[in-house]
């Protein structure tokens, strides 16, 4: 799939190699019970790679079907010009948090033609306030990088149960 540049929407960016992100969760933690807010970036930055209707259906696709097959829930899953941002739950599996990220990146990567960056970043939320200002700082985010006006607009973006939470 082509990349289109996407230069009103990025600046020069910093490219040093980064390190290995820890995502062992302690064991104090259970992982159904909590939602992750994550981000996981294109190998090529700079383009627009994951911000097309086409791109989006597959990749919306491949989200859903690990919803229903209980791999995960994603609250809110959106994707910007060459990253995303998702607040997701994960429901008992036996699986770790960064394998079925892992898998999906991998899946999408042979199927949909993405690179991604090695890895992701991964933040568990610890307060309903804490989801709040989370949900605002994805919805916000093409609205801050003046991709549309308002967060209703920006078409790429999914909820697993077809509206915004209500946190």
């Amino acid at each position: 799939m082509p990349v289109e540049p996407c230069s009103k929407y990025f600046s020069a960016v910093d490219t040093r190699q980064r390190k290995t992100l820890p995502h062992e969760i302690p064991l104090w933690v259970d992982p159904q019970k909590e939602i992750y807010f994550i981000t996981i970036n294109c190998q090529l930055r700079e383009t627009r790679q994951l911000a097309t209707n086409e791109m989006a259906a597959a990749l919306f696709g491949t989200v859903r079907h690990r919803q229903e097959e209980g791999l995960w829930w994603p609250h809110i899953f959106l994707l910007m010009p060459d990253h995303l941002h998702a607040l997701i739950s994960f429901p008992p599996s036996g699986k770790p948090i960064k394998l079925i990220v892992r898998k999906w990146k991998e899946w999408t990567a042979k199927t949909l033609g993405l690179h991604w960056q090695r890895d992701f970043f991964e933040h568990r939320l610890r307060r309903d306030e804490s989801r709040r200002e989370k949900a605002d700082y994805i919805l916000q985010n093409p609205v801050r990088k003046k991709l549309v006006a308002r967060p209703e607009e920006w078409p790429f973006v999914y909820f697993a149960d077809g509206a915004r939470p209500r946190w």
